[in-house]
């Protein structure tokens, strides 16, 4: 790869991701293998679709070179069942019988990329950091929600009330005479909810309720 010279960091966590390559073609697997190592990925190699249905998916980044004809599931079928399934692992396709629909099938259903064989070396390489890039954020995305969600699940109830119709644009007094309380009491309840949500802005707590999904109420 080209580009600046990587840290420590860089290389280590480049190294904890995973590239798994599903291809019934032993020479292309081999040679893919070697690809991918030559820049410190991990790399897992099968001959099926249904070879690697079979593995627990591991916590880490990690992206799917997936080849279009395989024996028994094909590529574009596999894709499809991987979002069924609810697996949301980027996929870099890769054909040696490549044709406009299939591309064009493949990458509306979310596809990276789709390689046509034989295919330059940094093209893969290319396609695949943005795939372990996008998992990365994807993973990143969903690791703060899931700790936004348990702050949001130990505030109160009427704590909960409060930060929607905060994020609903409300001030204290007209929050205070939606719910029948005191502006004193709103104060109060609004202290502590951003006390528990580690929120240290207004800002800062319009974010959180934004990546929570906290919907405006009905007026």
């Amino acid at each position: 790869m080209t580009g600046r010279p990587k840290s420590p960091d860089d290389l280590a966590s480049v190294a904890e991701r995973i590239v798994f390559v599903i291809d019934d073609d032993v020479a292309m697997r081999a040679t893919l293998s070697s690809l991918f190592r030559s820049i410190g990925l991990r790399v897992e190699l099968f001959g099926s679709a249904n070879e690697f249905a079979q593995i627990k998916m591991p916590d880490v980044a990690s992206c799917l070179v997936l080849d279009i004809r395989l024996p028994g599931v094909s590529g574009l079928d596999f894709q499809a069942k991987l979002a069924e399934a609810d697996i949301h692992i980027p996929i870099i396709f890769m054909t040696g019988h490549g044709d406009i629909p299939m591309s064009v099938k493949a990458m509306k259903a979310g596809a990276i990329d789709f390689l046509t064989k034989p295919f330059r070396d940094q093209d893969m390489l290319d396609a695949v950091i943005r795939a372990l890039e996008r998992d990365q954020k994807r993973r990143d995305s969903e690791k703060a929600v899931s700790e936004l969600r348990i702050l949001f699940d130990s505030l109160t109830s009427r704590e909960r009330e409060v930060i929607t119709l905060v994020a609903a644009g409300l001030m204290n007094k007209q929050i205070a005479a939606k719910l029948g309380i005191t502006e004193i009491t709103v104060k109060v309840h609004r202290g502590h909810m951003m006390q528990k949500m580690k929120a240290r802005s207004l800002i800062d707590l319009l974010g959180m309720a934004d990546l929570l999904g906290i919907r405006r109420p009905k007026r």
